[in-house]
């Protein structure tokens, strides 16, 4: 079974072709999909990837995350489609109320580029499975509005039922509250966050590593997780 994971792109759109190739290097069939489209194409599992789309005018993610595809993204979502939001695809999941809290500028007002150190806290989401939990993962992050934020009593409630995804360690590089990086939903099937898993899926073009530079492959494990999610699925 080929597993179809479908990549959408907006107007802005700048990793979605990265995000096809880390899907295919993972195993899958990478299916292009278009923001003013209704139509899936029948794909297994979805992929919202970074960048600026609408120039992050009005706010970041706000104005895609209203575009047509969404109604579909919204209602796959919530029948169990694993869908991951990248960096601008994080901010129209929470634009989206797909996943809860905000993301808002940098505390220190400059976009920041840099290999990040995550520490996994869930391995058990679609998209985390083949991690284990409290494993250290580089993954390359970039981003202006990465400051992720949410109430104290939302906080809470993430911490408590297991919905922080990812946390920050070393180094906090855009004042997320409580070193979140990213989260997922009550059913664990959507997952955003704020680096880039698509960076780190080939030797030679990823984060340095101990082993030799350039070598990490760390993000492989997401697209790999989605496809191993859907697989028991249909077995």
């Amino acid at each position: 079974m080929s597993v179809r994971i479908g990549v959408i792109t907006w107007p802005g759109s700048l990793d979605d072709r990265d995000a096809q190739r880390a899907v295919r290097l993972a195993g899958g069939e990478a299916v292009a999909l278009w923001h003013g489209s209704h139509d899936l194409e029948g794909v297994d599992a979805l992929v919202l990837p970074g960048g600026f789309s609408y120039g992050d005018y009005l706010r970041s993610g706000a104005i895609a995350a209203l575009s047509p595809i969404m109604a579909e993204v919204k209602d796959a979502a919530a029948k169990g489609m694993p869908v991951l939001g990248i960096c601008n695809g994080f901010q129209m999941l929470v634009e989206a109320h797909l996943l809860p809290g905000g993301l808002i500028r940098n505390d220190h007002q400059h976009f920041v580029r840099r290999d990040q150190k995550l520490v996994v806290e869930n391995s058990d989401t679609a998209w985390t499975n083949t991690f284990r939990r409290g494993q250290e993962i580089v993954i390359p992050l970039k981003n202006g509005e990465g400051g992720y934020i949410a109430d104290d009593e939302t906080l809470d409630r993430l911490e408590g039922e297991g919905q922080v995804a990812f946390r920050y360690t070393g180094v906090n590089p855009n004042g997320s509250l409580r070193d979140i990086a990213g989260v997922t939903n009550e059913a664990g099937n959507v997952v955003g966050l704020m680096p880039h898993p698509e960076h780190a899926t080939e030797p030679g073009f990823g984060p340095d590593t101990s082993a030799a530079m350039r070598s990490g492959v760390d993000g492989l494990g997401f697209f790999a997780s989605a496809i191993a999610a859907v697989t028991r699925v249909a077995a």
